[in-house]
Parts: structure tokens; C-alpha cells; sequence
């Protein structure tokens, strides 16, 4: 008898939405260590089942369908945490206080710092901003973020340098008497060096 190998879907032939249900679990598990709230991760499942239906005729049968759902939800929580990040941005200036409070200047300035990370995360090719979102702001390890992506180690390592380096470029020509890359603590540093092996 012949089985199906793990992940690779309901075969030639079939729809992508007759083999979903056996990744339902793991897109659960992923969708709530990317959100840590579990109706969040719920309603990214969901967001992610609908896009995937409405794209089915980018699965090629016989392919993994794992990973095809995997970078779905990917680009769904990156898209949702880069309109969040947004707007949670625009409501902090927004009502952000004019008085002299050292600590409310301290807020005003990194939350315009985040803006800038923000803005130059957008400017970056989508193949950098992936890696980046996944690594610095996802905290996923690179042998699982390379799976999600699609791609060998080596190519996630090579758009993660790449990306990184624009971003330091980007935000010096912001901020060109700055050095944020040499202060740790500061909210660009993970954005720009660090990541997970382990």
C-alpha cells in the first residue's frame, strides 16, 4: 500500500481545501506562538483558511501543503501586526500629552523611533522584510523560519544580512548623528543584529 508523505496534501487532482483540516493543529500552534493570545491566533487561523481557499489556484497538487498554509499565515500575521504597530503608533502621537514630564518625552521619542523602524521595514524587498519580521519581531529560530519561507538556511541568512543592512542604512540617514546599533537596549537592536540558533 502507498501512502502520502506527511504534508504533501490530498494529492493530484484534489483541491488544497480537502487537505487542510490535517494541518489545522499546527497552524493553531504556530498562529498562537506568533500572537500569545489564543482568540488572536483563532481569528489568524481563520483569516489564513479564507486566503487560502481564495488562492487555491496558486497550489501546485502534490506540493507541500504545509508549508504553502505556513507562509499564508505568515503573511497574514505580518500584515496584521504592520497595520497594528501602525495604528498603535498614530493613537500614542495622537494623544501623547504636551507637558515637560522627562518620562513622557522618553515615550514620545521611542514611539517615534518605532515609526522609523516601521517606515523602513516597508521600504525594504518583500524576500527582507519576511526574514526580518520572522526573526526580529517573530522571534522564530532560522532552521523554522527557512521552512516557513520556503527557502534553504543559506538564502534565509543571506536576505536576513541584506535586510539588516538596509535597514541600518535607512534609519542612519534618518538619524545620522545616532548610533542606536551600539546601545543595547535600544528598540531598533533587535532589528538590526541578534537572532535565534537554538
Amino acid at each position: 500500500m502507498t501512502g502520502v508523505p506527511p504534508g504533501s496534501g490530498p494529492g493530484p487532482g484534489a483541491g488544497p481545501s480537502a487537505g487542510m483540516a490535517e494541518h489545522m493543529a499546527a497552524l493553531r500552534r504556530y498562529a498562537l506562538v506568533l500572537t500569545r493570545n489564543r482568540d488572536e491566533a483563532e481569528d489568524l487561523v481563520q483569516e489564513c483558511l479564507a486566503r487560502a481557499i481564495s488562492a487555491a489556484g496558486t497550489y501546485r497538487p502534490g506540493s507541500d501543503m504545509r508549508a504553502w498554509l505556513f507562509r499564508i499565515l505568515h503573511n497574514v500575521h505580518v500584515s496584521a501586526m504592520r497595520r497594528r504597530r501602525v495604528r498603535e503608533a498614530f493613537q500614542a502621537e495622537s494623544g501623547a500629552g504636551a507637558g515637560p514630564d522627562a518620562h513622557e518625552d522618553a515615550a514620545q521619542h521611542r514611539r517615534l523611533e518605532v515609526r522609523d523602524v516601521l517606515a523602513a521595514l516597508a521600504l525594504l524587498p518583500d524576500e527582507q522584510r519576511e526574514a526580518v519580521t520572522l526573526i526580529a519581531i517573530d522571534e522564530v529560530k532560522y532552521e523554522e523560519a527557512a521552512r516557513i519561507l520556503g527557502v534553504p538556511v543559506g538564502t534565509l541568512m543571506s536576505r536576513l544580512g541584506r535586510g539588516r543592512a538596509a535597514l541600518r542604512e535607512l534609519l542612519n540617514r534618518r538619524h545620522p548623528d545616532e548610533r542606536p546599533d551600539e546601545r543595547p537596549g535600544h528598540p531598533r537592536l533587535r532589528l538590526v543584529k541578534g537572532g535565534r540558533r537554538e
